[in-house]
Order: structure tokens, then C-alpha cells, then sequence
């Protein structure tokens, strides 16, 4: 049957408060994956993620499942979608965080659709504090 109503309300709205951190930030800085990318990379992966919890409560006494094979099948098409995001021309590369920031909200939705809601924050608050916070690092490194 699967988690009931207002849990799935509550993981999805998790998941787009967590990933519009991210995305409103690549938002404001122009890049080409912005709000609306982030956060529907984050439910996505979200969705997967219950899906397949629901699949293996489905088959749990008829057939063997892994309920963690849709979750890596997750890494590998994600990873598909941030390949595309990074673009290459000449001796310059860009698109690198952009894709980065993806990946790691595809792990928020998972995290998030697997209930692990602690650890779903604390990583959005480090890779927020990365792309925000260390920019000024990254800047003196380049001087």
C-alpha cells in the first residue's frame, strides 16, 4: 500500500525545501541547472527511492528483491544527466559544480525517501556552505 498520505507529503516537501537550497543558489548565480532542475532532481530520486521500498514490500515473501538496485540505478542515470551538464571548450571546462550540486541532491531525495531525515539536512547545510562559503576561498586560491 506504501507509506501513508501525509508521510509522502512530508518527505516530498523535505525534499524540496532541501533542494531548493541548492538550486536557488545555482539559480542566482545563472547557471543552467537551477531551482526547478535541483528540485525536481531531488524528488526524483525521492520517488525512486519509495517506489522501490514499495516493490519490496510487494514482493518481500513471494520473490527476492533489492530494494537498493533502483537506488544505484539512481547514481547511474543521474551521473548520465551531469555529464550533459558539463561542457567543454578549448582549455576551459565549466558546468563541474553545477553537475556536482546535482549529484548531491539526487543523494538528499535518496536520503530523504529512505526516511533519513538528519542526515538528508546536515548534508544540505555542508554542500550549501560549500558553494557559498568556500567561494571566497576558491577566489583566493585562483589569485
Amino acid at each position: 500500500m506504501g507509506p501513508p498520505l501525509f508521510e509522502l507529503l512530508q518527505k516530498i516537501c523535505l525534499t524540496i525545501l532541501l533542494s531548493s537550497m541548492i538550486g536557488l543558489e545555482r539559480e542566482i548565480r545563472k547557471k543552467e541547472a537551477g531551482l526547478r532542475t535541483h528540485i525536481l532532481v531531488g524528488v526524483g530520486s525521492a520517488l525512486i527511492v519509495l517506489t522501490s521500498f514499495h516493490v519490496f514490500d510487494i514482493y518481500k515473501n513471494i520473490a527476492p528483491v533489492d530494494p537498493t538496485r533502483m537506488i544505484a540505478g539512481i547514481t547511474t542515470g543521474i551521473g548520465f544527466l551531469c555529464g550533459g551538464a558539463i561542457i567543454r571548450a578549448g582549455n576551459q571546462i565549466s558546468g563541474l559544480t553545477t553537475a556536482a550540486t546535482l549529484w548531491a541532491v539526487s543523494g538528499i531525495g535518496i536520503a530523504v525517501g529512505a526516511g533519513n531525515y538528519s542526515a538528508a539536512i546536515v548534508f544540505t547545510l555542508a554542500v550549501f556552505f560549500v558553494i557559498t562559503g568556500l567561494r571566497v576561498v576558491d577566489r583566493k586560491i585562483k589569485r
